[in-house]
């Protein structure tokens, strides 16, 4: 499985509006030029996580974006079951009519126990956690999360 640019684009708007929640309202400028996303792209990102319940908007001349929910409670797995359509590793452990060899399947088993192990990892995982260092091993989130290959000896 591999996620979308909206579950991790909408993970670093939410990191950004939880670090930024003291500082009131963020304006999408500030979050597209931030976080280098495309303003039209970051206001359907937008408008999915308030339909969601994840972020509010205040109109006005000092409007923006906020958390409606605070960063402790949304978690990896609720974004990434919001933005991907696919949320099983293979499409036969939520649709076994998909193939004719489900029912006797020996492998579909245990791509089912390795989702349900993704997401009980993701579900424990909040933005707050994120931001604290504590949801991953290494540095904090960085502002351009695309993959360059692996490090250099």
């Amino acid at each position: 499985m591999k996620l979308s640019t909206k579950t991790r684009y909408s993970t670093r708007i939410l990191i950004e509006l939880a670090i930024k929640k003291d500082q009131g309202p963020v304006q999408v400028s500030k979050i597209a030029a931030s976080q280098k996303i495309p303003v039209k792209y970051l206001e359907q990102l937008l408008r999915k996580l308030k339909i969601a319940g994840f972020v509010k908007s205040v109109r006005g001349p000092k409007g923006g974006h906020l958390l409606r929910e605070p960063a402790a409670s949304i978690t990896l797995g609720k974004i990434t079951r919001l933005f991907e359509a696919q949320t099983d590793l293979v499409d036969c452990v939520s649709f076994p009519e998909k193939c004719d060899r489900s029912a006797e399947c020996t492998v579909r088993t245990a791509w089912r126990n390795a989702t349900a192990a993704l997401y009980k990892e993701l579900d424990s995982i909040t933005i707050a956690d994120l931001i604290d260092g504590a949801g991953h091993p290494g540095p904090p989130p960085c502002p351009d999360q695309r993959y360059t290959g692996p490090p250099t000896p």
